[in-house]
């Protein structure tokens, strides 16, 4: 919330990747999940806040009921509880699925922050998703990993920001320049044509004729709106 609000003030003034939102996490899982470590993952995300949404999508309609009730066990002695059944009760959701094509496709239309893949090959993610702000394949890798040791950035897009754009990287404190020259009189006064032609499509006639000028003076032809002439 700090950074946040920093950034709100700041921007403008500043340069900043993105306004982050509250944190996400969204597990797809199929049978072969571990029901209790599916529940333990999607609550280490929510205690961050009561508005952090945590989502998981299943083949397995026995493993949803085992994760919603191992919920409902964990949630009674722990520590953060306050946050993390506030962000479960109002912003947490299970959905089951036919196939994990289905559950791809609808974790793409979530296009969350962290998407943990929990299922039998974990990398076939890698191929058949394409919006998210990091994957974490495999039982063996978790959101808080990111989070806390493995060294991955975790300034990632949220609420739905994957969809356009992806996590904070050097990129995004260079500030790039671009510079444009023709070098020949030829392609000067071709481009001037084409921007004349362009430009009066659009009403720019102050436009078309910075391009007029061109295509006059190096194709040694007249202007069709003045009276002047360009020195051979």
């Amino acid at each position: 919330a700090f950074v946040a609000e920093a950034k709100r003030q700041l921007f403008g003034e500043v340069g900043i990747d993105l306004f982050a939102g509250p944190t996400e996490v969204l597990i797809v899982a199929d049978e072969h999940a571990d029901a209790f470590i599916v529940a333990v993952d999607l609550l280490s995300q929510a205690e961050h806040g009561p508005d952090s949404p945590a989502v998981l999508i299943t083949t397995s309609e026995v493993l949803a009921r085992l994760v919603i009730e191992h919920i409902d066990t964990l949630l009674i002695d722990m520590p953060t509880r306050d946050y993390a059944a506030a962000a479960w009760q109002d912003w947490g959701a299970v959905h089951v699925v036919k196939n994990l094509d289905d559950a791809y496709s609808l974790a793409d239309e979530y296009a969350y922050e962290h998407v943990q893949i929990l299922t039998e090959h974990p990398r076939e993610a890698l191929e058949k998703m394409n919006f998210y702000g990091a994957l974490f394949l495999g039982e063996g890798t978790c959101v808080s990993y990111g989070d806390k040791v493995i060294g991955t950035n975790h300034v990632l897009p949220t609420r739905g920001a994957a969809r356009y754009t992806g996590g904070l990287w050097v990129g995004k404190f260079l500030r790039t320049v671009t510079y444009q020259e023709v070098t020949n009189t030829e392609s000067s006064a071709f481009f001037g044509e084409l921007c004349g032609r362009a430009a009066r499509v659009e009403r720019f006639e102050g436009h078309a004729r910075s391009g007029d000028v061109r295509a006059a003076k190096y194709r040694g032809t007249t202007l069709p709106w003045s009276t002047h002439t360009f020195e051979k």
